[in-house]
């Protein structure tokens, strides 16, 4: 009877392993634990007043889910890019640059410190998203079209991004007094769980329906696991290879809107600055594959949230922030090969094993 049960736990725990989503969770697991042993303030949340003076939610918990939003946001996008391309995206903290300033000239024109908006702040936001999704299109159709390699293709945008988004308001700081701008990247009056949660539940609804409805995500697949095979079926690679990169720069007007609303103002050179790095590592601690084909956006989606609790918990622990790229970097690293299919692989061979070594027994 003990060694069925055994036998049973082995194969329940063999199962949860190859799951894909069982990395990111036992990530976010450990980094709960390790806060829970080193300092339990960690999870305490209080209930405060923003300087508008209606009530918020505060604590490290809170600030997780509020800049793990737009991480998320952004993994969304990535993950499709990744799967279909093979290949990642490392313009999107220009885009967001691009995208932001887009939204701004919108709304203030040339005059800098408008006393009121040009137009409906979501007419401003569509427009900045015409124009993320332009710049993704572009990216896409380097990839898709001219066969060039993701990573390089996006390198273009990646160094030019950032001196186009500052040209687009001659350089200038615009800033928007109008405190409904900041409700998107804050706090709408009378709810203390911060805004951009929502815009990502959102996002997450979204691209939920759609990947069930649709064959997105399908098509997507197949052209990442063989893109010849894909098109002998009917598939067109070139079309759904662009069309994810279009799909990373609606996300990116997204998280644009988040980012420049928690400002009000722009800062072009420090936007979003390394966040295509984090967005990339939140792909791949979900456990897809970086080389494209099979994906779980589920995954994606929790390890963003995984990538800004660790990031959260280096600041906790008062880590530089010059050194934190370092420390992130030897984290991610392990949790990045423990993800890796092929250790995965190996993990369940090992436990098979130790499976026939009880039944023999």
């Amino acid at each position: 009877m003990s060694i069925g049960k055994n036998r049973n736990v082995t194969d329940i725990f063999g199962k949860l392993f190859k799951n894909q989503i069982f990395i990111p969770l036992a990530a976010m697991f450990i980094l709960l634990l390790f806060n829970l042993v080193a300092d339990p303030s960690f999870f305490k949340i209080t209930m405060g007043y923003n300087s508008a003076g209606n009530p918020v939610l505060s604590g490290y918990l809170m600030t997780i889910l509020d800049n793990g939003s737009e991480l998320a946001i952004l993994a969304i996008g990535m993950t499709l890019v990744t799967a279909a391309s093979g290949g990642q995206d490392i313009s999107v903290g220009a885009a967001i640059a691009i995208a932001g300033s887009t939204l701004l000239r919108a709304l203030c024109g040339t005059n800098t410190r408008p006393d009121t908006l040009r137009m409906p702040i979501f007419v401003a936001f569509i427009i900045s998203c015409l124009v993320a999704m332009a710049f993704g299109a572009f990216n896409g159709a380097l990839v898709s079209i001219f066969k060039i390699q993701p990573m390089v293709a996006t390198l273009i945008l990646y160094t030019a991004g950032r001196s186009i988004a500052a040209w687009i308001n001659n350089n200038e700081l615009p800033i928007i007094s109008e405190p409904k701008f900041g409700y998107y990247g804050g706090f709408i009056p009378g709810i203390p769980i911060p805004t951009p949660f929502f815009i990502a539940a959102a996002m997450v609804v979204i691209i939920t329906l759609v990947l069930k409805f649709t064959n997105l995500g399908l098509y997507t697949q197949a052209v990442g696991i063989n893109e010849s095979s894909s098109r002998l079926n009917g598939l067109n690679p070139v079309f759904i290879k662009w069309l994810t990169f279009v799909i990373l720069g609606a996300c990116v007007a997204v998280a644009a809107l988040i980012k420049v609303s928690r400002l009000s103002s722009i800062n072009y050179s420090v936007i979003a600055k390394d966040i295509e790095m984090d967005a990339i590592l939140a792909v791949a601690l979900g456990g897809n594959a970086l080389g494209g084909g099979k994906f779980n956006m589920a995954s994606s989606i929790i390890g963003a949230f995984v990538i800004q609790m660790l990031t959260t918990t280096l600041f906790k622990f008062q880590v530089p922030s010059d050194a934190l790229p370092a420390y992130k970097a030897v984290v991610v690293i392990l949790l990045v090969v423990f993800s890796a299919p092929v250790v995965r692989d190996k993990m369940s061979q090992i436990i098979k094993k130790m499976n026939s070594r009880k039944g023999a027994v």
